[in-house]
């Protein structure tokens, strides 16, 4: 039988994942997301567990997928990701000592939070890289409805970090940056050679399909894989919640939006990026790749190619990986390369 990992990820609207074999050229052997029923989840953090349970039981089943311990990916707004540098010292010796430098950086006490450091360069004695700090009680939270659904959480990992991986199998090359353009949550990763020097989560809200069907409760068009919870039985035409900008702020529809959700997530990535050339010694980016189910909201990928300095792509999940089965389309394919990614970090 051929060995596997699985990536998962739980945001507001679903529970996704992508399992891929661990051989030297890897594939992707099993894909597939749950729509999750309202208020079950937010942005990354788990309401109701026995909901996002049965979502979880539902997934592995309907998408076929093997393996039972999976790599969780987190993204939230409470997620604290910045620049750190320390000692260059033996790693076991940093876990113990990272708590202590950086407790006072952290939003909570750091008796409740989860703390990683990714390094990505060295300098003499001194290390440089990104610290992460997690709330602990929200990954144990979802770690726990894992557990409910028979599934073992065996790694936790950055969904950032995720999606840094998939793009350094497009761009392995030079400086580039990755964006998944979510729901509710964007993540930025600017990479040097395929290792991460950059990284920004920010939130802003948009009307993805997900979304739509959700305040609408409607039942999905192309096949995509939708748990059997409370669907509006007059399963309403996905085509007539399109509106002329395609966006509403979360919450319930509106038709006063107008375009403001676009022009702020184009602006906040703009902005990213300038801060992030304005810094010294950093080269220019040679290319942009977005993904997530935000990247196809009218007016957001017409909007940032016309604004940003650098060429950019769409990238979906045969970008990243080869599959033995058939591809996914659609929102599906954006929103996997990030997960495919979270799995592609086990053991490598």
């Amino acid at each position: 039988m051929t060995r596997s990992h699985v990536g998962v990820e739980i945001t507001e609207e679903s529970v996704r994942a992508v399992e891929v074999s661990t051989e030297r050229q890897p594939q992707v052997l099993a894909y597939g997301e749950i729509a999750l029923p309202p208020d079950s989840a937010h942005d990354s953090e788990v309401l109701d567990q026995g909901a996002v349970a049965t979502a979880i039981r539902e997934l592995w089943s309907t998408a076929r997928i093997r393996a039972k311990t999976a790599t969780l990916g987190i993204a939230n707004r409470r997620v604290l990701v910045r620049e750190h540098s320390t000692a260059a010292i033996a790693p076991e010796m940093l876990r113990q000592a990272l708590p202590f430098q950086v407790q006072d950086l952290l939003p909570v006490p750091v008796a409740q939070a989860v703390l990683d450091y990714y390094p990505t360069s060295q300098q003499g004695d001194q290390l440089h890289g990104l610290l992460v700090a997690a709330v602990a009680s929200t990954i144990e939270d979802m770690i726990t409805a894992f557990s409910r659904a028979k599934i073992r959480i065996d790694g936790v990992d950055l969904a950032t970090f995720g999606l840094a991986r998939a793009a350094a199998r497009i761009a392995p090359e030079g400086t580039a940056a990755a964006v998944h353009i979510g729901d509710h949550t964007t993540q930025i990763v600017i990479l040097r050679d395929g290792i991460p020097d950059f990284v920004r989560i920010t939130p802003v809200d948009l009307e993805t399909l997900a979304v739509r069907r959700r305040n609408a409760q409607i039942a999905p068009e192309d096949g995509t894989f939708v748990a059997a919870t409370r669907v509006d039985p007059t399963r309403v035409a996905a085509s007539e919640l399109v509106g002329a900008a395609g966006i509403v702020p979360m919450g319930a529809l509106r038709s006063d939006t107008g375009n403001k959700p676009v022009a702020e997530v184009i602006g906040r990535i703009r902005s990213t990026l300038a801060f992030y050339l304005n810094k010294d010694g950093v080269p220019p980016i040679g290319q942009v790749l977005i993904t997530g189910a935000g990247a196809a909201v009218d007016g957001v990928a017409q909007g940032l190619a016309a604004t940003l300095d650098a060429p950019m792509r769409t990238a979906v999940l045969h970008d990243v990986l080869p599959l033995q089965i058939t591809e996914p389309t659609g929102d599906l394919a954006l929103n996997l390369v990030s997960t495919a990614g979270l799995a592609l970090g086990k053991d490598r």
